[in-house]
C-alpha cells in the first residue's frame, strides 16, 4: 500500500476543514450543496488537504448546528490518493473546524 495512505488509515487522525477559505457556513455549503469538502491532515509534512466527494448516505449532519457553529459533522466520502481509491471518515467539530478522521483503501494501487 502506498505509504502516505498507510499512515493516513490510521484512526484518531488529527483533521480539520481544509480549503481556501474553510469557515463554519463554507463547510456547510460546500457538504450539503456542493457535494465536495476539502478535509487537512494535518500531521503530514505541511498538511494534506484532500479533496473529498462527499457520500450523502454516510455522512450524518443531525448533531452539526451550522447556525450556532456547535455540535459536530460525521462526513465521509471517497477520493483517488495517489492512485489508491480511499474513503474519507471524519468527525469535525463546528466550533473549532477540527476534529478527528482517517482513510480506509478502497483498492489497491493503480500505477
Amino acid at each position: 500500500m502506498d505509504e502516505l495512505v498507510e499512515r493516513l488509515s490510521v484512526e484518531g487522525q488529527e483533521v480539520m476543514v481544509g480549503g481556501p477559505s474553510p469557515s463554519v457556513g463554507e463547510f456547510q455549503r460546500r457538504v450539503t450543496k456542493m457535494g465536495y469538502v476539502f478535509i487537512k491532515f494535518v500531521a503530514t509534512n505541511g498538511g494534506t488537504d484532500l479533496g473529498v466527494r462527499v457520500d450523502e448516505a454516510r455522512t450524518d449532519l443531525s448533531k452539526a448546528d451550522f447556525a450556532n457553529g456547535t455540535g459536530t459533522a460525521h462526513v465521509e466520502g471517497t477520493l483517488t490518493l495517489n492512485y489508491v481509491k480511499v474513503r474519507c471518515v471524519a468527525d469535525v467539530d463546528m466550533a473549532t473546524l477540527s476534529g478527528t478522521g482517517h482513510l480506509v483503501a478502497l483498492e489497491a494501487a493503480h500505477v
